[in-house]
């Protein structure tokens, strides 16, 4: 295994794909978890992740484009999440007033109502299932390396 230079630091090439590895192989055992702890909600993690970023959204509404990019779900899939969070009655599609090709989509009184029901479910599965795993300086460390290669890729 090669050892490269990282900023100040000698790192084993394997220990940087060690990390990767890590981050997806947890994502993968966590994810199915925190779906389970919310099944008995009736909101599927994908739904409670729209409902989430809608509801925090200024005036409980987001344009279509600007959920794609602040959903965990992909950009294509949020269109379909919003319309499957239309039929249940969560969220509604509102026209744009200013840009007729977009619209927006918009947490319902019942949405917010079933988003704040699953809410301590959610919590307490990510204490469970991932932060009881850490203790509060890996928790710090792994947020801030983690936004840090988010900023860069939304950039």
């Amino acid at each position: 295994m090669r050892t490269l230079l990282y900023g100040e630091r000698m790192v084993d090439e394997g220990d940087r794909v060690a990390a990767w590895a890590a981050l997806l192989r947890t994502h993968a055992a966590v994810v199915p978890s925190l779906e389970r702890a919310l099944l008995p909600t009736g909101l599927p993690i994908s739904w409670y992740d729209v409902l989430l970023v809608v509801n925090a959204a200024p005036g409980r509404r987001l344009r279509m484009t600007e959920l794609g990019q602040q959903a965990v779900v992909s950009r294509e899939r949020v269109s379909r999440v919003v319309t499957e969070l239309e039929r249940a009655g969560l969220v509604e599609r509102q026209a744009n007033p200013d840009d007729r090709r977009s619209s927006f989509a918009a947490i319902t009184p019942e949405g917010r109502k079933r988003l704040r029901k699953a809410a301590p479910v959610y919590l307490a599965a990510i204490e469970q299932h991932f932060l009881a795993h850490l203790d509060e300086d890996e928790i710090e460390v792994l947020a801030r390396a983690l936004t840090k290669v988010l900023r860069a890729e939304e950039s």
